[in-house]
């Protein structure tokens, strides 16, 4: 299982690349549930959920609240657990996966939609650390955005091993001081009912979709990640407990929090409770982990993109991130929700187009078609539908479409036999065939 490109190209000399950008992980470099785990919980211990939380909880009472993460959680599970599962079984992150359903040229169209989206977001997670940081210190917010992005993307630069260190120490100091913050308002509040009390009405079918839509787009890079693991059953489990678990805790904890403050930022309703200093830890160790995320994705699809070694390119994300940070979190919001559309429609087709297509992702064979019009024409006029698609939830809409174009396009095409070649178990060119 390979990209179009050999593993030597990410080898130059005997540098070694641990993080497989070219390649399938093999299985001697897999991880166990605790490593993959954490780093999966760290990719969704974010505090733009906890945001999402607190306006949820501005606007639902207790039992929609309920209703609402539940629902939308189950709805991000199922999307991130399929995708965990290919990941895991044949160990090709997303960008690879996408030589399959797209083609070795047409996967250039997801690599840079979710890499520049994921540089972006990591550009506005620096500066949503930055600014109100900034304001309480009582600094110029460039010191803390270059000191921020210089340490975030350092550990993505180091790879897979450095997020799982990070990891494993935000995400206890997340789960600890947000609890603390959670347990707090719902004494000072009275309960919990009583906290929710002051609900503004928000529909139902409105906060599913703002659940779905916090992380359906991260998720999409969920095989980025759980490629590493040692088991699909373990990769399902761990992306379960992440984007369902651990995502509903975020939300509570700024659900809660924001409903008894009345505030929609999770970093100002600690400040509210008197709890400066962690309010600045929890917002540090939640960006942290998940720019470490969004940067290591970026350099992955890069990758794909020029041939070049990941590394150099998470440096040049990551600078291009750090320098552009105010100006992405002013003006780049907009545009970075709009390509969010796009990116659920790739994580569908990749999902259909593997249990269509099992055997070439497990045999060894790697595609030589350079585009899969079907799936491109998928993720635009999924994505469109996802933004301008007013009734239902967005992200399923979107993918819906890009499902019923990526199936049309195979139907087209059925006559014509997908163009694959066989590769040796080391990952060279063994035998040219074709195949369906």
């Amino acid at each position: 299982m390979s990209g179009s490109t050999p593993s030597e190209a990410d080898r130059p000399g005997s540098d070694v690349d641990s993080d497989y950008a070219f390649e399938a992980v093999p299985l001697t470099a897999r991880r166990g549930f605790w490593a993959v785990g954490f780093v999966m919980l760290g990719f969704t211990f974010f505090s733009a959920s906890m945001t999402v939380g607190a306006n949820l909880g501005n606007g639902l009472d207790l039992p929609g609240f309920v209703w609402a993460v539940t629902i939308g959680g189950a709805i991000l599970a199922v999307y991130t657990a399929f995708l965990a599962y290919i990941g895991a079984r044949t160990g090709l992150g997303m960008d690879l996966m996408a030589h399959h359903a797209f083609g070795t040229r047409g996967s250039f169209v997801p690599s840079a939609l979710i890499g520049l989206t994921q540089m972006g977001w990591f550009g506005v997670g620096v500066a949503m650390f930055a600014l109100p940081t900034a304001e309480l210190l009582g600094l110029d917010p460039w010191v803390i955005v270059v000191v921020a992005g210089a340490f975030m993307t350092a550990s993505a630069y180091y790879g897979i091993r450095a997020i799982e260190v990070v990891s494993f120490v935000s995400v206890p100091l997340i789960a600890v001081l947000g609890t603390y913050s959670m347990l707090a308002a719902t004494r000072d509040g009275g309960g919990l009912a009583a906290v929710f009390d002051r609900s503004t009405g928000l529909p139902l079918l409105t906060a599913i979709g703002m659940v779905v839509g916090s992380l359906v787009s991260g998720g999409t890079a969920t095989p980025n990640f759980t490629r590493f693991a040692r088991s699909a059953r373990s990769a399902v489990a761990t992306t379960v407990i992440a984007f369902f678990l651990g995502n509903t805790l975020m939300f509570s904890f700024g659900a809660v929090g924001g409903a008894f403050t009345g505030r929609d930022d999770i970093f100002y309703v600690m400040i509210a409770q008197g709890l400066a200093i962690p309010a600045i830890v929890v917002l540090g160790a939640n960006i942290w982990t998940t720019n470490n995320n969004a940067l290591y994705t970026s350099g992955l699809g890069f990758a794909n993109i020029t041939k070049v070694r990941k590394r150099p390119l998470v440096l040049v994300a990551g600078v291009l991130g750090t320098l552009t940070a105010l100006w992405l979190y002013d003006n780049f919001v907009g545009w970075l929700s709009f390509l969010n559309a796009a990116l659920p429609p790739i994580g569908a087709i990749l999902i259909a187009d593997f249990f269509r297509h099992r055997d070439e992702y497990l045999r060894e064979l790697r595609p030589t078609r350079p585009v899969n019009v079907g799936a491109v024409v998928g993720v635009i006029a999924g994505g469109l539908v996802g933004w301008f698609a007013t009734g239902g939830i967005a992200a399923i809409n979107a993918m819906v479409v890009a499902v019923v174009c990526y199936l049309l396009g195979e139907a087209v095409t059925r006559r014509r036999p997908r163009e694959l070649t066989r590769l040796s178990a080391g990952h060279g060119p063994d035998s040219d065939v074709t195949t369906r």
